[in-house]
This record gives structure tokens, C-alpha cells and sequence, in this order.
């Protein structure tokens, strides 16, 4: 089968060892790097519609799955998704990267940027997730509980999924059927995948993280959040305490859109994606 952007750019796919595992990556084009990081329970191929005009536009552009998502290997113990990235950076020799994260790839970006700053040239960071930040959300937490409840029940992974779709999908705001069908049956298609494949390795280990929202004021690079205005408060919260601390940081609030904003208004965050990268030292 043809990748649909082999047409026009030579793509290099494959996996790079980690400790106690390995991660899977796609990557291509020519240029300043820039790294896409998926949200939590998805896998890279949210970044779709970015990958392919990133490459377009004279970048070399890198996305992989996170450990315990997609093409990469299920948790087997404790481990450090900012360490991660730096193995797979060393692996394909980027000395430094642009990070693009969603939600928890806006985490792990954040983990990233303060634990190893000199690989971090800028940060895009949408319905960012910030470590030591907990969630209070009544409807976030809500979900969140049953979750935990649905698993080991019969229909568990279904359930597990359905309410994924409801905290990071419709939002807070809107119900199932006010939400693009297209986009809540290719979220629910990706999570499940991600969910069936890894199911072993939920509770296998805890992600070592760096409590970056008491370290937000040390990172010292190029910062842009953007965040929809149909998600919880809890990450509106976080995009406003990251504008507040990192220097220079910029807030872009996307109308029309709950946590997955890459998607649900691509035309806009493509927009404001493109500006910022451009205005980079090359």
C-alpha cells in the first residue's frame, strides 16, 4: 500500500529502543525538526492533517507513539516519557526539536523543556496537560471515576473508551450527537485500538514525571498555548497558569472547539501554528 505521502516526500518509519522497550516513529521532510506529540490513549495519527503541510513547509517533522500507545510497546514498568524522547531525539541524531504536543504530549513537552531544556528550541503546546497539576473538574472527575469502575467489567473497554470520548472528545458542553460523527468515530477507533493493544500493561508502572506546574518559570524558550472554549475548566486553567509563568508565552483561545482543537478547527490552529513557527530563528 502506498503511504499517502510517499508521493511527494521520501517517509522513514521504524522503531527506536528505550528502556524496556522500544518506540514507533514516522518521520520525514528536510529542515528544522519538529517533534508531535499525541494526546493520552491516542497515537500519533491525530497529527494527520499538520504531518503532511509540516513537511510541506520545510521541516523535518517527527511523530512517534508514545510507550503504551499505538506501534509501540506496552508498559512494563516505570518509566519517563521525557526520557523517551530524548532516546528517540539521540536515535535519529536531532540535536534539538520544536515540540507540538496535545494534552498529555503538551505534558510530556512541558516534562521535557524543563528536565532537558537544551533539546527544546520552542513549544506549541494545545489543551495542555501540566504534571503536578491535578484535575477538579466535577465533569472531568466524574468520568475519570467511571473509568476506573469500567475496568475488568465484561464491557469495560467500551465503556473505558466511551467515557475518554466524553471528557476529550465532546467536552463538557455538548453531548455525543453535537459532535463531527467523523471525529468521535475515528477518536473512539484510535483510543480502542490503543486500549485493546496495551490493556496489559495498564498498572504495569507509573510514568515518572517532573512536576513542571512549579517549574513553569524556568523554561525560557519561544511558547504558544492554545486551548478551546468547549473544554473543562481544569485546561483552560492550565493554558492560563503556563501564560502566566512561562516568559513570552502567548495564548491563542480556539472558538468552536473542546480539547481536540487540531481538529475540530484545523483551519485556525494550522493558521496560527504556521505564524509562530515562521517568526523561528531558522
Amino acid at each position: 500500500m502506498t503511504h499517502p505521502y510517499s508521493a511527494w516526500t521520501e517517509l522513514d518509519n521504524g522503531t527506536v529502543p528505550v528502556r524496556d522497550g522500544e518506540l514507533f516513529y514516522e518521520t520525514a521532510g528536510e529542515g528544522p525538526a519538529v517533534v508531535l506529540l499525541h494526546g493520552g490513549v491516542l497515537d500519533q495519527r491525530m497529527w494527520d492533517e499538520q504531518f503532511s503541510w509540516l513537511v510541506g513547509s520545510g521541516h523535518r517533522v517527527i511523530r512517534y507513539d508514545s510507550r503504551g500507545h499505538g506501534l509501540s510497546s506496552t508498559v512494563a514498568g516505570d518509566w519517563a516519557n521525557h526520557d523517551d524522547l530524548c532516546a528517540l531525539l539521540d536515535a535519529l541524531d536531532v540535536p534539538s526539536a520544536v515540540l507540538v504536543g496535545l494534552s498529555h504530549g503538551a505534558r510530556v513537552a512541558l516534562d521535557t523543556a524543563v528536565a532537558h531544556p537544551e533539546r527544546v528550541g520552542a513549544l506549541a503546546l494545545a489543551s495542555p496537560g501540566i504534571s503536578g497539576r491535578a484535575f477538579t473538574d466535577p465533569f472531568i472527575l466524574e468520568h475519570i471515576g467511571a473509568q476506573v469502575a469500567a475496568i475488568g467489567a465484561p464491557d469495560g473497554m467500551e465503556r473505558y473508551v466511551e467515557h475518554f470520548l466524553r471528557m476529550w472528545v465532546d467536552g463538557p458542553h455538548r453531548g455525543p450527537s453535537d459532535v463531527h460523527p467523523g471525529l468521535r468515530e475515528r477518536m473512539r477507533a484510535s483510543a480502542a485500538a490503543t486500549v485493546e493493544v496495551h490493556a496489559d500493561g495498564m498498572g504495569a508502572g507509573m510514568p515518572v514525571e517532573v512536576g513542571a506546574a512549579g517549574r513553569l518559570s524556568e523554561i525560557r524558550v519561544p511558547t504558544i498555548v492554545f486551548d478551546g472554549d468547549l473544554d473543562s475548566t481544569d485546561i483552560a486553567a492550565n493554558a492560563h497558569a503556563i501564560t502566566l509563568a512561562v516568559p513570552g508565552a502567548r495564548r491563542i483561545r480556539i472558538p468552536a472547539a473542546a480539547h481536540m482543537v487540531n481538529l475540530e478547527n484545523t483551519v485556525l490552529f494550522d493558521r496560527e501554528l504556521r505564524a509562530f513557527l515562521s517568526a523561528l530563528p531558522r
